[in-house]
């Protein structure tokens, strides 16, 4: 069988601000870099944003495998693999002139990509990978192939692991030793029964038409054992899926939690109510949530001082704080608790890129919003968990303000993915907003 000739990658901007470790993930192809994109990462490279900090890692990537063949023939990236080089261009080719008229980045990338498809032997060979669905549209206008970065994107988002199921019509008798001493009964007497997959760590909802009972698989799939509905820090579960939410967040032997779920559904408040209860085990309880501005630009961009930008994006992570303090009198231990914790800096609420560098031995710490994150930041934040630490990541995977990202290649559907069946790892789908009629209301028909 004759060798497929190579194909030639042509990266934009974002897909390097996405993942700066991308030039390792195209096999034997070869990968051409603008002069383009260098110029608008060196744009990036300040600043304390996570999307700064992968500006910085690409750029030292690339300095480490640089030589002057990087801006000829290229230099190779590694056995079985292609080539990576910088491209030159002097301005924008006629034929792209002519189309767009304005002299941006976006149509330097254009340019680069339409000069380098005249050159190709064979004709769809170069593609332009870009997150930039307009600038995918613009290069298919004009002949050029163009993909989405997809390495990280996972596969049907319908079918992503909810961490629950229902188990119907289900024997009376194993359901009624639930509520006897140890209120727990042996996974072989209910997973011979399971047709779907079962992993550990994984919620039930076992029923038939006279009682029901929740339980969940332990880690090993030994046991499963009833889960009750208990009150946390002031907080009752409402339904099912909440009652299940608390119990992993409040269990030891589940150093991390992914909640997803619709606004409204508690995800936050939840993750919040069960750090509280179980302070005493934790050194500090770190609630944080990325800053994802408009089209990417650093927070810098807005006006005023840092208080008064960071403000909003952590004003509802304060909000749900207050619905559990409100849940106390101000007299009570419970409320002067957590004024107590904030004052001593033992609960700390700030934006994402502010923990960085912190220590993260025995933190509870929450990542609200996580859905904004990508992948490879997401792997950042959890490789940095130390002993004693609990992570907990909230979102909701259909609400993406992140410009380059969707259900299938954000950081939070990439975690449940590739997580969903670890020992350590627990996630629970909430369904029911509980915010109010109203809310759900409008959740569900707006």
């Amino acid at each position: 069988m004759a060798k497929k000739s190579p194909k030639t990658f042509i990266l934009d901007t974002n897909v390097i601000l996405h993942d700066p470790t991308c030039i390792n993930q195209f096999q034997e192809n070869n990968i051409v870099i603008p002069l383009a994109v260098i110029e608008e990462i060196d744009h990036f490279k300040r600043g304390n944003q996570v999307i700064n900090l992968n500006a910085r890692e690409f750029t030292r990537t690339l300095d480490s495998i640089t030589g002057n063949s990087i801006f000829n023939g290229g230099i190779s990236l590694g056995r079985n693999k292609g080539k990576v080089r910088i491209y030159i261009t002097k301005g924008l080719t006629k034929e792209i002139r002519e189309v767009f008229r304005e002299d941006t980045p976006d149509h330097r990338v254009l340019s680069t990509a339409f000069d380098l498809e005249k050159q190709a032997k064979v004709k769809g060979k170069t593609i332009l990978v870009t997150k930039d669905v307009n600038l995918r549209m613009k290069a298919k206008a004009i002949g050029i192939s163009a993909e989405d970065y997809t390495t990280d994107r996972i596969g049907n988002i319908d079918e992503l692991y909810s961490g629950k199921e229902y188990l119907e019509n289900f024997d009376d008798v194993v359901i009624q030793k639930f509520y006897k001493s140890p209120f727990q009964v042996q996974a072989d007497n209910i997973l011979k029964k399971i047709k779907t997959e079962v992993v550990p760590n994984k919620f039930f909802i076992i029923r038939n038409s006279s009682r029901s009972v929740l339980a969940h698989l332990d880690s090993e799939m030994e046991i499963f054992k009833k889960v009750d509905k208990t009150p946390c820090y002031g907080i009752v579960p409402r339904n099912a899926e909440q009652t299940f939410a608390l119990n992993a967040l409040m269990n030891d032997d589940i150093p991390i939690v992914t909640l997803t779920g619709k606004a409204g559904t508690g995800k936050t408040l939840l993750a919040l109510a069960a750090a509280l209860q179980v302070r005493k085990y934790y050194r500090q309880i770190y609630i944080a949530r990325p800053v994802v501005p408009l089209s990417n630009k650093d927070i810098g961009f807005l006006p005023g001082d840092v208080e008064s930008k960071l403000g909003p994006y952590m004003q509802p992570l304060w909000d749900n704080l207050k619905v559990i303090q409100d849940q106390f009198k101000e007299t009570d231990k419970s409320y002067q608790t957590i004024t107590l914790m904030i004052k001593e800096e033992k609960l700390v609420i700030e934006p994402l890129s502010y923990i960085r560098g912190r220590s993260l031995q025995r933190i509870f710490f929450i990542v609200d919003e996580a859905q904004n994150l990508t992948p490879h930041e997401v792997k950042t934040i959890i490789t940095r968990v130390g002993e004693g630490t609990k992570i907990v990541l909230t979102g909701d995977i259909y609400q993406i303000d992140h410009p380059y990202l969707d259900a299938q290649s954000n950081g939070l559907s990439y975690l449940i993915d590739h997580f969903k069946g670890q020992k350590l790892y627990a996630h629970i789908n909430l369904e029911k907003g509980e915010r109010s009629e109203l809310a759900e209301l409008a959740s569900n028909l707006l």
